[in-house]
């Protein structure tokens, strides 16, 4: 006998032919007719916490460069995930989150685990938010929302699913359609850029994190070298698009518009390709852009291009158009390259104790594999990490696009998963603040179910170093609450599935690390150390 053909049975197919057959969530009881006989060719990944859902289907869409869907529990569990829904929104994820909505028959009454004003709620952090008006619907509204996430800007949409629609019958669905992802940017308007970049004797570069996203690495690297332009790291980055190792690389342009205005000093043409322009944190005033200095900026995101403080914006794919200026500007035989900026690396005569952050990145530096890929949430030592531990190779670095944390710890997770996908065997290695660790420890037990290739190092300052560096910045002394005494991280690891081991010495790190490298299961290293005032 043939199954009956309902809602449920024809959107599975659909998914299938979306490939979107990896499904993240935490189940709850308004999504169990969606989940019900759950296929065998499907993965569902269990998050033992609606956030860390969304922060790994975040990290596996990035690495797998397509859309992850994620099933969440009506309002509650959508309120839970939405700090690091903000993540993939500010990081144009492209996530199709969707959630139960309570029996069509019972939602005039305001039932209990209804979802109130369910499309409003996740709001302004989606790009679509939809409730199909019937059963019928829900097939179409999973290719609608796929084609929204798909398109640039990409990033995450909502849908909410009355529990009832699943089982409805429906004989089939058959307008799928495919949908471009990339959109060229404006040739007249390139070509003038390309004359002022050409004019232009002291050029500097920005890219951000649009490039990497967009697979546009080696054609960024290719148009510095052409420019024998300076390039700088956007602020707060969240990807890394440009090898930091690089002769031409100029490190982190700063996070405030002094920094960043005092950075550019001396370029008369600053191109910020794929970044904002700028993201700044914390305000210290000056001048937006030195004097004599102008910009011109090309992103995917209008929105981006629209709230830029400065300069001449240009709409398009960042790759595309890097591999279009690089065929349109003159080369720069005629400019002096920039110096390569001295990297003092700097470490205590005799070893400190606890360690100092740059001396558990130089121990790692040494010992970490070439092909590697890094998840960094620990906020305080973000510029100690660029200098011990550059990224060298595109897709290889990863942070929250949203200034939030509780985002890394389940990211890691993501992008091993993600790896395993697209068939690629690396170490992830999550550099993670015993601050950060806290709003997400509950992801390392998805990475432990797994067995997972996760080295997660931990760095036990026993505070919240980077609020206590804007205290000092911002002039607020006696802020409660940023001290962070007696949790015992390594013990909750264990009760999670994962190997420990504690660390006081950087020989002791090696020696952990390495013997991580080569286990069969996620581990989680305990770095005691000292704060590190972060460089703002």
């Amino acid at each position: 006998m043939t199954e009956k053909s309902t809602v449920r049975s024809v959107t599975y197919d659909l998914l299938r032919s979306l490939q979107l057959t990896t499904v993240f969530g935490n189940p709850g009881s308004t999504e169990q007719t969606f989940l019900q006989e759950f296929p065998d060719d499907f993965q569902y990944v269990l998050a033992l916490q609606e956030a860390s859902a969304i922060a790994m289907a975040d990290a596996f869409a990035q690495v797998t460069r397509r859309p992850a869907l994620v099933n969440l529990h009506s309002s509650a569990g959508l309120g839970n995930a939405l700090g690091n829904l903000v993540a993939a929104y500010r990081g144009n994820t492209p996530l199709i989150v969707t959630s139960g909505q309570q029996h069509r028959e019972l939602l005039i009454g305001e039932p209990y685990l209804g979802n109130r004003e369910a499309t409003t709620m996740p709001k302004p952090w989606v790009k679509w938010s939809y409730e199909p008006a019937r059963a019928q619907d829900v097939p179409e509204a999973f290719l609608r929302a796929y084609a929204v996430a798909l398109q640039p800007p990409t990033g995450p949409v909502y849908l909410s699913i009355p529990m009832d629609d699943w089982n409805q019958p429906l004989a089939g669905f058959t307008r799928t359609r495919t949908v471009s992802d990339r959109v060229a940017p404006d040739p007249v308007r390139l070509r003038t850029f390309a004359e002022r970049i050409s004019a232009s004797r002291r050029p500097a570069l920005v890219f951000g994190p649009e490039v990497d996203r967009a697979g546009g690495w080696n054609a960024a690297v290719a148009l510095a070298e052409k420019l024998r332009a300076a390039v700088y790291g956007a602020p707060l980055l969240d990807r890394a698009s440009f090898p930091e190792d690089h002769p031409l690389f100029g490190g982190p342009l700063g996070m405030s518009v002094k920094t960043i205005s005092d950075r550019l000093a001396g370029h008369d043409l600053v191109i910020v390709i794929g970044a904002e322009v700028f993201r700044y944190y914390p305000y210290v005033p000056g001048d937006y852009l030195p004097a004599g200095t102008e910009l011109l900026h090309i992103t995917a995101d209008p929105a981006v291009a629209s709230y830029a403080r400065m300069g001449d914006s240009l709409l398009g794919d960042t790759k595309t158009a890097i591999e279009l200026l690089f065929d349109l500007v003159e080369e720069g035989a005629a400019r002096t390259a920039p110096e390569p900026v001295p990297r003092p690396r700097q470490l205590p005569q005799t070893p400190s104790s606890p360690l100092t952050p740059p001396e558990v990145y130089a121990t790692l530096s040494k010992i970490r594999p070439p092909d590697a890929v890094i998840v960094n949430e620990s906020t305080s030592t973000m510029a100690q990490q660029i200098e011990w531990l550059p990224t060298t190779r595109t897709g290889s670095f990863f942070a929250t696009a949203s200034g939030g944390i509780g985002w890394g710890t389940p990211a890691a997770v993501g992008v091993a998963l993600g790896d395993l996908a697209n068939g690629v065997s690396r170490p992830v290695i999550g550099l993670i603040g015993d601050g950060s660790f806290q709003y997400s420890v509950q992801g390392i037990w998805t990475a432990a179910q797994h067995q997972l290739p996760i080295v997660y190092v931990v760095m036990r300052n026993q505070e919240y170093s980077i609020l206590k560096s804007f205290a000092v910045l911002e002039e607020t002394p006696g802020v409660p609450g940023l001290d962070l005494p007696g949790i015992d991280i390594a013990s909750l690891a264990r009760g999670y599935g994962c190997r420990t081991a504690e660390v006081e010495t950087t020989e002791e790190l090696e020696k952990a690390f390495n013997a991580a490298l080569h286990a069969d299961t996620t581990t989680v290293i305990v770095v005691s150390t000292q704060p590190q005032k972060a460089m703002l």
